[in-house]
């Protein structure tokens, strides 16, 4: 159960602690930021709220830890990871509850997401081994004008504090997606959770406690955004920054400085439907892309770009899965749940209000109940309508038909997104054409957008992102490489 039990002492009375130098601590000040579920729309737990002061100290403690840690063999990094690894798994259950209750996933998804992450953190800790167990040996005479008289040896080296903000949606999943690099690198981290999945964070953060890592490794601070935030990602201490999010990675980027960048900021992944595609492959999906999780992903289907002779068909197929689509509460595995806020819920009412006055053809009725937004195809969507552009991250999709493949093409280039995209066709030429032609990160043939699997390359271009995620491109990032040149007195060679 959530806080009890080995999780009993990361909570003091109703308020979940913070962690620092590899202890479970109260704020100083005593005060608490409120978790509201977004089903009751009550106080659902409590968090600390750290000052800047307590910031500056969990800082000074990374840097000193990360020092020693760097020293720690390869393979002793690793079999701490796989360590954490399994105890996440382990207690799948409480954590699962705690994102259940936090931020509306139904509960099969919850419990998906922890054991996910728990694979992660193990293909990550061999991927380490592999990645920064080879260095490069160069030598000179291989460039024009010289001799072979410099011997250069190449490695990784660690960055040092990295700074780790994720996400509400996958608040342990993609939290751990830049814990495991970094800890696998020789980094240390200070991990601020997002207020909405906080106390999830915190629980998974027990078990990498719980595997053994050295005190002061790890820290996880929780408060308000507006008085921690740019406090953190400001700090000096601060050697890299891996956020994933919205607006806000934007404005942290115009601040942070000289530091390596890890940054994924939103979607609207365009599904480009041509004429001899299967329909009933794009139905499903749609389902699956536009409407799992209630739309709240980044690489969710955001619009529909279908060429007109097939948009009747694929609109009442579409129709027809939608009605069969459950409503209702996470706890019953509902397809449908509760956005995260009431703010979130009333900006996706504002696209949908914006689109009926502008003559959308509504394929259900309108409903909504509190946070929950029972799921909304839009026919007949136009490029002048809200909702054509802007993201909704929630289960309202729109259909926009198109008269060619290049003005499907065109509006998804339009977009000040390009994180993923996908076509759906018969055809591998047209479908490759496509993709080169979509300036999207990746594109998806003949599936919806997806990040996973989580060793896959996963990156955004304009303002989706910057860097590429994926265990092998986060672990990369979050080195730098160093050089050592021997300089011999006489050219060399190792035969003759």
């Amino acid at each position: 159960m959530v806080g009890t039990g080995v999780f009993a002492e990361i909570l003091d009375g109703d308020v979940y602690k913070y962690y620092g130098d590899g202890e479970w601590k109260k704020c100083a000040s005593g005060k608490s930021v409120a978790i509201i579920n977004p089903t009751t729309r009550k106080t659902q737990y409590k968090v600390q709220a750290c000052s800047q002061e307590e910031v500056n100290k969990v800082m000074e403690i990374a840097k000193a830890a990360q020092k020693s840690w760097a020293k720690t063999p390869l393979w002793k990094r690793a079999e701490l990871l796989h360590k954490a690894a399994a105890i996440l798994k382990e207690h799948k259950f409480p954590i699962a509850e705690c994102l259940v209750k936090e931020i509306a996933k139904p509960a099969k998804d919850s419990v998906t997401e922890v054991v996910r992450s728990g694979d992660l953190v193990s293909y990550c800790a061999e991927e380490g081994v592999r990645i920064l167990g080879e260095g490069k040996f160069l030598v000179s005479d291989s460039f024009p004008g010289n001799e072979r008289t410099k011997y250069c040896l190449t490695s990784k080296i660690p960055l040092g504090v990295v700074l780790a903000i994720p996400p509400f949606n996958y608040p342990v999943n993609l939290a751990v997606s830049k814990i495991a690099p970094a800890l696998i690198a020789g980094n240390s981290l200070v991990l601020k959770p997002p207020t909405q999945g906080a106390v999830s964070c915190l629980h998974m953060v027990h078990c990498f406690h719980l595997a053994g890592f050295p005190k002061g490794l790890i820290n996880c601070v929780t408060g308000k955004g507006s008085e921690i935030g740019d406090f953190l990602t400001m700090h000096p201490g601060v050697n890299c920054i891996s956020f994933t999010g919205g607006d806000t990675g934007i404005a942290i980027s115009k601040k942070a400085g000289m530091i390596p960048l890890q940054m994924e900021l939103g979607g609207k992944d365009a599904c480009i439907v041509l004429e001899d595609a299967d329909l009933d492959l794009v139905a499903s999906n749609i389902i699956k892309g536009g409407f799992s999780y209630s739309g709240q992903r980044c690489t969710a289907v955001k619009v529909v770009l279908v060429m007109e002779s097939v948009a009747d068909a694929l609109v009442e197929k579409v129709k027809a899965k939608v009605a069969k689509l459950t409503v209702g509460p996470p706890e019953e595995d509902s397809d449908i749940t509760p956005v995260v806020s009431e703010s979130s819920a009333n900006f996706i009412e504002g696209l949908v209000k914006d689109a009926k006055e502008k003559g959308a053809t509504f394929c259900q009725p309108y409903k909504r109940e509190g946070n929950l937004i029972w799921p909304l195809l839009l026919d007949h969507v136009r490029p002048d309508m809200r909702i054509a552009w802007e993201e909704p991250f929630g289960p309202v999709l729109p259909v926009i038909r198109i008269n060619s493949v290049e003005e499907g093409i065109h509006h998804c280039n339009a977009s000040n997104f390009g994180l993923q995209g996908c076509v759906f066709t018969r055809d591998i030429n047209k479908a490759m054409l496509i993709s080169d032609a979509m300036e999207t990160g990746t594109v998806q043939i003949n599936s919806a957008p997806a990040r996973g699997p989580d060793h896959f390359p996963f990156q955004g271009i304009k303002d989706s992102g910057i860097g590429s995620q994926g265990i092998t491109n986060s672990i990369n990032m979050m080195t730098k490489i160093k050089s050592t040149v021997i300089n011999l007195p006489t050219p060399t060679y190792t035969t003759g």
